[in-house]
């Protein structure tokens, strides 16, 4: 008895070990230095936070977006913040520039193209550009499912192909794919959304066995609600069912998200989660995902049967809530920028 005692001590241990270091041990970031950032719908939400960290870290800073007047104020905002005089950086918001990345891949690519020719090599593709249909299954026509496939999964697979094959020849590079905690578990009143974001994980899942070879680190960023003005917005209109389920996760910051993300993708993590619940969340489904290192895989090994009866608790919980809300009143269906 003695003896299974002191492996069950032994295992635990590793376990605390393990959580301890994925937690709160810091990790050296490789630098960007002078590298070239490209920043999809980095106008505002995460992605504009993403490029504001960026440019603190002294990277040639590229954003794109649909608006222009957003992307002019985002400029102005990052130029502010930007703390490496040392490293100039580029921040591309003229109308030559301005790119709608769910529109047709030949567009893209000119557009791409110059951007390469003027400011350099895409050393970093962070994928932020997208939107959110929200509703009830009698509030969503198909429509809404070919509008949210054609935004959010088109939208992020047009530009980061071209530039996928770019990397593969230069033998380096990065690339972050912008999911959510949608992209792991289907919520109430999220069906378009979140069958856009499943779609997602399992492109940046194939990408990731066929770019590893060359250098080309990709990553999965699934961050939980996040305070933006898209999410400010989408509050209005969303139903009180999903609301009260979304609210298990809590509620960020997009500069907490945005240096977490930065720090994975640098350091060529598939998953960037931010919050206890969504790494409980990730570890739990992550299956046959990628695994960056030993630590995380000792902890999805060690913890999975665990975390899956703590889900039960969580699916009782939310079932409850639908319960609850069995007879509310139909709400409009929302469409609002997701602000990723």
């Amino acid at each position: 008895m003695n003896k299974y005692i002191l492996v069950l001590i032994a295992l635990l241990t590793v376990i605390a070990f393990a959580l301890f270091k994925k937690l709160f041990r810091k990790s050296r970031i490789p630098s960007i230095c002078g590298k070239h950032v490209l920043v999809t719908g980095g106008s505002s939400g995460i992605g504009k936070s993403v490029a504001v960290e960026a440019a603190r870290r002294g990277a040639h800073v590229t954003i794109i977006a649909r608006n222009i007047e957003k992307l002019r104020l985002a400029v102005e905002e990052i130029k502010k913040e930007a703390k490496c005089p040392e490293s100039s950086f580029e921040l591309t918001y003229s109308p030559t520039f301005l790119v709608d990345v769910a529109n047709e891949s030949q567009l893209i690519e000119e557009k791409f193209n110059k951007i390469e020719e003027e400011v350099g090599p895409i050393f970093l593709l962070v994928n932020c550009a997208g939107r959110a249909i929200f509703g009830r299954l009698q509030d969503v026509k198909e429509e809404d499912y070919r509008y949210m496939m054609d935004l959010n999964f088109f939208g992020t697979i047009i530009p980061t192909l071209f530039l996928a094959n770019k990397m593969k020849t230069r033998n380096e590079g990065h690339i972050v794919i912008t999911g959510s905690q949608g992209s792991l578990i289907g919520i109430y009143g999220m069906g378009a959304y979140c069958s856009s974001k499943f779609a997602l994980r399992g492109f940046t899942e194939s990408l990731y066995m066929e770019l590893s070879p060359y250098n080309v680190s990709v990553t999965l960023c699934l961050p939980p609600d996040t305070k933006t003005p898209g999410f400010e917005i989408e509050e209005k209109s969303k139903p009180e069912v999903t609301k009260e389920i979304s609210k298990a996760a809590g509620l960020f910051e997009p500069e907490v998200v945005a240096r977490q993300l930065l720090s994975d993708a640098l350091n060529g993590n598939f998953f960037s989660v931010v919050g206890f619940e969504s790494l409980i969340l990730t570890t739990l489904c992550s299956g046959m995902s990628p695994v960056s290192s030993l630590i995380e895989g000792i902890l999805s090994i060690s913890l999975m049967s665990f975390l899956k009866f703590i889900s039960l608790g969580y699916l009782y919980h939310f079932n409850r809530i639908i319960s609850n809300h069995e007879k509310f009143p139909v709400r409009k269906m929302a469409c609002v920028d997701k602000e990723e």
